[in-house]
């Protein structure tokens, strides 16, 4: 019935090699697929701000120059910016 020349039933092998290799290939794509999902665009950046109307970028622009974020020249190139756009 059955023939076994070693390598357990003759010309089955290579494809129990190839199963095991498409899985071990399916669970890496998914772990990886799993991390970059939960990692997400921009992880570990800040936040930008949602600016609904005009006062909104002025108050943005005004904190940041209050905090030090942006120096006066740059505060002046972003406010002539939003204002054009």
């Amino acid at each position: 019935m059955w023939h076994d020349d070693g390598w357990g039933m003759t010309g089955w092998w290579p494809v129990g090699w190839l199963l095991m290799l498409a899985a071990v290939t399916v669970v890496t794509a998914v772990v990886v697929l799993l991390l970059r999902r939960d990692a997400g665009p921009g992880a570990g950046a800040r936040p930008v701000p949602r600016i609904e109307d005009a006062v909104d970028w002025r108050l943005v622009l005004d904190g940041r120059l209050a905090r030090g974020d942006i120096d006066e020249d740059e505060y002046r190139h972003l406010r002539d910016v939003l204002r054009s756009g």
